[in-house]
């Protein structure tokens, strides 16, 4: 993992473009400006600044297989190709730090981003996310579930003491950050002090790894889990939940701050006029009935708050 990535853990989108003289940035890294105080990374000032790529890269957050993704998401990459009039293409990421240095380096220009990463991606990455996925009246959301064996002894979260639970990544919120927080602050169970914690990766990795009983436990996203079973991946009488959080926002859609303004525009608007009746994107995420605007700084408060909790400080150095 990046040595950025690691300090980050440890310790509807208007873009202005910005005037060189003047770049206060509050908790985005310094080589980002935020005059309008949204917090997240505004225009570059200067066009010579901008990127404007003949190919648009596009990712989908590791959630889970991404060779599954390419496929989910043809129709609207085509889509976008079509509102934008480039080339677009799918950008296959392993891990949520592959994703994160991709935005950094520029290398990645249109992503999803896991909700527990968005703030390292706003901060530290340039990442302007301006919407996600909801229902037909507006609402979305998951939220982060505790599951075990279905024949486990373990019927509450008190139980966990002493026992491996599988987290996807540290940066991922459901899938580490909410339930560490809240298995200490409502169970009094620390992380690697009163229970043994294994990464595994990827949240289909965890969920599976409960079901063939490799875990003792593991924290999920429940809209991960719904889609697996949803894809008969395997029998959901294998498992058990044991606890459930409040609703969390979902995954972020969004660009790299410095595309030039013109094609952010016509890729927002791709989003917002995107057909779901009949979509691939409609058969696999079937909950979801569209694309609405979100605000980084209200709908993420939540995930910062957790953050604070356990401490984490974005510094991209």
């Amino acid at each position: 993992m990046h040595s950025w990535i690691l300090l980050a853990l440890i310790v509807y989108a208007f873009q202005p473009v910005v005037a060189a003289e003047y770049c206060p940035h509050g908790q985005l890294d310094p080589r980002y400006c935020d005059i309008n105080g949204d917090m997240v990374a505004d225009t570059p000032g200067q066009s010579d600044q901008w990127t404007d790529p003949g190919t648009i890269i596009f990712s989908y957050t590791p959630l889970e297989d991404p060779s599954v993704y390419a496929g989910v998401w043809d129709g609207f990459l085509k889509h976008l190709e079509e509102a934008t009039g480039r080339r677009v293409r799918f950008f296959q990421v392993q891990s949520y730090a592959a994703q994160l240095e991709a935005l950094r380096s520029g290398r990645l220009h249109v992503a999803g981003v896991n909700t527990g990463s968005n703030p390292i991606a706003v901060n530290c990455a340039g990442f302007v996310p301006f919407t996600m996925m909801a229902a037909a009246d507006g609402t979305s959301g998951y939220e982060m579930e505790i599951i075990v064996p279905a024949n486990s002894s373990i019927q509450t979260p008190k139980d966990l003491r002493g026992k491996t639970i599988a987290f996807s990544a540290p940066t991922s919120n459901s899938g580490f950050k909410a339930p560490s927080a809240i298995l200490k602050s409502e169970y009094g169970l620390e992380a690697s002090k009163d229970y043994k914690v294994v990464f595994s990766g990827k949240h289909d990795n965890s969920i599976l790894g409960a079901v063939n009983s490799d875990y003792d436990a593991a924290a999920i996203a429940n809209s991960v889990l719904s889609r697996m079973i949803d894809r008969s991946v395997f029998d959901p009488v294998r498992i058990r939940s044991i606890y459930k959080s409040e609703t969390f926002p979902t995954t972020a859609y969004g660009y790299a701050h410095n595309l030039h303004p013109e094609l952010a525009d016509k890729i927002k608007k791709a989003f917002f006029t995107y057909t779901w009746a009949g979509s691939s994107l409609k058969q696999e995420f079937s909950d979801y009935d569209k694309f609405v605007p979100i605000s980084y700084k209200s709908d993420w408060s939540i995930i910062r708050k957790i953050d604070d909790a356990m401490g984490v400080e974005y510094d991209c150095r």
